[in-house]
C-alpha cells in the first residue's frame, strides 16, 4: 500500500467544521492512544462519519509514517481550545519532530466524539512587516458581520504614491483559511497582495469565518454563511475606504473562492468591477473532490484493496449529501454541498457582464485541465482573459514533475509573472 503522509492526512481529514464537551481532555487521550499504538482505541473515539472515513488501519498506517518522514517525536506543545456552546470545541495541539514542526487539530462535538482530525505543518511564524522603504503599508482592517455576527480581523495593503488606487478582494479557497491563505510554509495570499501592492493596487484579505469563528459553524450552513456574505461585506467595506477608487474594486478567488466569484459578484450589486479567477474550478467540487482522491491513490500506479475501500466509502458519502441535507460529508452538511452543485460558475461570471481574468497552473491537480478547457470553450470575446502557467501548482508556485500533496509542505512563493499579469490587466480596466 502508498504510505499516506501527514501531508495526505491534510487532505483525507479536513478539520471539522462541527465542534465539544471537555474538548482538550479528548484530544489529549486521542493522541495518547495513537502514541501507545491504541489505534481501535482511538478509533471508538470517532463519529460515525469519521470511522468512515479513517478506520483504526489508515489511522495506524498515517501516524507511523510520520516519524520516518519528520524524524523522532518529541515533546507536545500547550493545547490552544477554541470552545463554543453546549461544550463542543476544536484544540490544536503542536508536536514537535526532530526535523519538523507539526500540529494536530481536532475537533470533538456536544457529544464528546471526535469529529475531526487533521495533522498538518505547523502554522508559519507571523510574516515580517513590510520593508520600511516598501511602496506600499499594512494596516489591520475589521470586515463588517452581519446579522449580529462579530466582523473578521483582515489586513489592508495600501500603495504609495496618487490616489485613488484600484483595489482587490481576496476571496479563500475551501476549508478554514487564514488572511494569507497559509497552507504549510506557503502564504499564498500574503505573496499576492504585497506583489498587487507594490504595483499600486491595494488589497483586502481577511481571516475566513470559519478560520476566526469555528465555534459558530456548529450546525447546518451554506455557502452564505461561509463565504459569500463576508466576501460581499469586504466588497463594500473596501469600496468605502478614503483613497481607494469605488468603480475599480475587483474579486479575486482562488480556487473555491474562484468558483464562488460571479456569486459573488451577483450579491454585490454592481460594487465589483471585474473577477480573478485563480485555479477556478468549472464543474462541481464534489466531482472534482473524488478525481482529487483517485489521483493520490493511483500515484503509485496501484489501488490497494484498502484504498478502493476508501475510495468506495467516499463515493458513497458523495451521493448521500447529494441526496439529503442532514447528510455530512468531511464532516460539512449536506446543504453546503447542495448549494455547491447548484452553482455554475461559468454562467455565473458569464452573466455578470464583467471582465474577467483567469489563470491557471499547469501542474494543478485539483482543478485540473477539465476545468481549464470548460473555461475557455465556454467565455469568449473581448471581456476575457486567460492565462496558463505549465510548472505552476494550485498555489501558483513552481515545481517540477507530477504535482503532489507532499509539494505543499516545501516553502515556495507565488510566480511573480502570475502576480504581474494580475497588476497589468487590473491597471488596463
Amino acid at each position: 500500500m502508498r504510505r499516506l503522509t501527514f501531508a495526505a492526512l491534510l487532505a483525507l481529514v479536513p478539520v471539522a467544521s462541527a465542534l465539544a464537551a471537555d474538548p482538550q481532555a479528548i484530544a489529549t487521550r486521542l493522541l495518547d492512544q495513537l502514541d501507545a499504538g491504541q489505534y481501535a482505541a482511538a478509533e471508538a473515539m470517532f463519529s460515525p462519519g469519521m470511522k468512515a472515513a479513517v478506520p483504526a488501519d489508515k489511522l495506524k498506517a498515517v501516524w507511523e509514517s510520520l516519524p520516518a518522514q519528520a524524524g523522532p517525536r518529541g515533546e507536545r506543545g500547550p493545547a490552544k481550545v477554541s470552545q463554543a456552546e453546549g461544550g463542543a470545541g476544536s484544540v490544536v495541539i503542536p508536536l514537535q519532530y526532530a526535523k519538523a514542526r507539526l500540529q494536530a487539530q481536532v475537533a470533538v462535538n456536544a457529544e464528546g466524539q471526535v469529529v475531526g482530525f487533521l495533522v498538518q505543518p505547523a502554522a508559519a511564524d507571523p510574516a515580517p512587516a513590510p520593508a520600511a522603504d516598501a511602496p506600499f503599508s499594512e494596516q489591520a482592517f475589521e470586515v463588517p458581520g452581519n446579522d449580529g455576527r462579530p466582523g473578521l480581523p483582515g489586513t489592508l495593503a495600501l500603495p504609495r504614491g496618487k490616489r485613488p488606487f484600484p483595489a482587490v478582494v481576496l476571496v479563500h479557497g475551501s476549508g478554514p483559511q487564514d488572511r494569507d491563505e497559509t497552507i504549510g510554509p506557503t502564504r499564498p495570499f500574503l505573496d499576492i497582495a504585497r506583489g498587487l501592492a507594490a504595483q499600486g493596487i491595494a488589497v483586502l484579505r481577511y481571516d475566513k469565518r470559519t478560520h476566526a469563528r469555528p465555534q459558530d459553524f456548529t450546525a447546518s450552513f451554506g455557502i452564505a454563511e461561509e463565504t459569500v456574505d463576508d466576501a460581499v461585506a469586504a466588497v463594500a467595506a473596501l469600496a468605502a475606504i478614503d483613497g481607494i477608487d469605488p468603480k475599480r474594486v475587483f474579486v479575486l478567488g482562488h480556487s473555491q473562492g474562484g468558483l464562488l466569484a460571479g456569486h459573488i459578484a451577483k450579491a454585490s450589486a454592481g460594487k465589483v468591477a471585474g473577477l480573478v479567477l485563480f485555479a477556478a474550478p468549472a464543474r462541481p467540487l464534489l466531482d472534482l473532490l473524488a478525481e482529487q482522491n483517485r489521483y493520490f491513490v493511483n500515484l503509485d500506479g496501484s489501488v490497494s484493496a484498502e484504498e478502493q475501500a476508501h475510495l468506495d466509502a467516499l463515493d458513497a458519502a458523495i451521493a448521500a449529501v447529494r441526496r439529503d441535507p442532514q447528510a455530512s460529508l468531511l464532516n460539512t452538511p449536506g446543504r453546503f454541498w447542495q448549494e455547491l452543485e447548484q452553482v455554475d460558475a461559468v454562467a455565473d461570471v458569464r452573466a455578470s457582464g464583467l471582465p474577467a481574468l483567469l489563470l491557471q497552473g499547469g501542474r494543478d491537480f485539483q482543478v485540473v485541465d477539465a476545468d481549464w478547457q470548460r473555461w475557455k470553450q465556454e467565455l469568449s470575446g473581448d471581456r476575457y482573459r486567460f492565462h496558463h502557467y505549465p510548472a505552476l501548482n494550485h498555489l501558483g508556485i513552481a515545481g517540477q514533475g507530477k504535482g503532489s500533496l507532499e509539494e505543499y509542505a516545501q516553502p515556495g512563493h507565488v510566480d511573480a509573472a502570475l502576480i504581474g499579469d494580475i497588476a497589468s490587466w487590473i491597471r488596463s480596466r
